[in-house]
């Protein structure tokens, strides 16, 4: 009897320690190279007076090369400010155990795409690449991220990381302190 429970408590402990399989939005391998995406996932999400703002990360690899995919959305019946993406912007992550992992943003401004719904409010969709430093790439897999301060080319802009986050919008619970812990696999070789 003995040998049962231990058998049963170490097939669930092992249960739960599994990794998940990555699942790739895009996945492309052909004779220019290799590229593929992680899915899409929610790390931030603010409502507030009539506005929602919201942060989706995706990890992507080209040609080997781990970079992270960052969509910001904000939705409003009032004044959508433009925060804008340019060769300055950084992302800047601290890490439960007091690091700090700096990412680049590529070389390419921009500010976002302004589109008006049927229900009369303006969504703002903005996007950008941001690059891994490879001198604090693997402390990504180490340590929860507690803060993350997004800089704009005109303003900075700083986010609570939650251990778990309970979507208003689709219901769904994330845990975006761990997203990089979790996914960074994904884009490795």
């Amino acid at each position: 009897m003995k040998q049962v429970i231990t058998l049963t408590i170490f097939l669930l402990t092992f249960s739960a320690f599994a990794q998940k399989p990555c699942e790739y939005s895009t996945n492309i391998n052909d004779s220019i190279g290799s590229y593929k995406v992680t899915n899409e996932y929610l790390v931030s999400e603010k409502n507030f007076g009539g506005t929602s703002n919201y942060v989706f990360f995706s990890l992507a690899q080209t040609d080997g090369q781990p970079s992270l995919n960052v969509q910001l959305i904000q939705k409003s019946k009032g004044f959508i400010k433009a925060n804008c993406f340019d060769k300055n912007s950084k992302i800047f992550l601290q890490l439960q155990n007091g690091k700090i992992v700096t990412l680049l943003q590529i070389n390419q401004e921009n500010c976002g795409t302004l589109i008006r719904d049927d229900k009369g409010f303006d969504n703002r969709v903005n996007s950008g690449i941001f690059m891994f430093m490879k001198d604090n790439y693997e402390e990504l897999k180490k340590s929860p991220v507690t803060i993350m301060r997004i800089k704009y080319l005109t303003d900075t802009e700083d986010y609570i990381v939650k251990r778990e986050l309970t979507s208003e919008m689709d219901g769904k619970v994330y845990h975006p302190d761990t997203y990089f812990m979790e996914n960074i696999r994904c884009v490795e070789n």
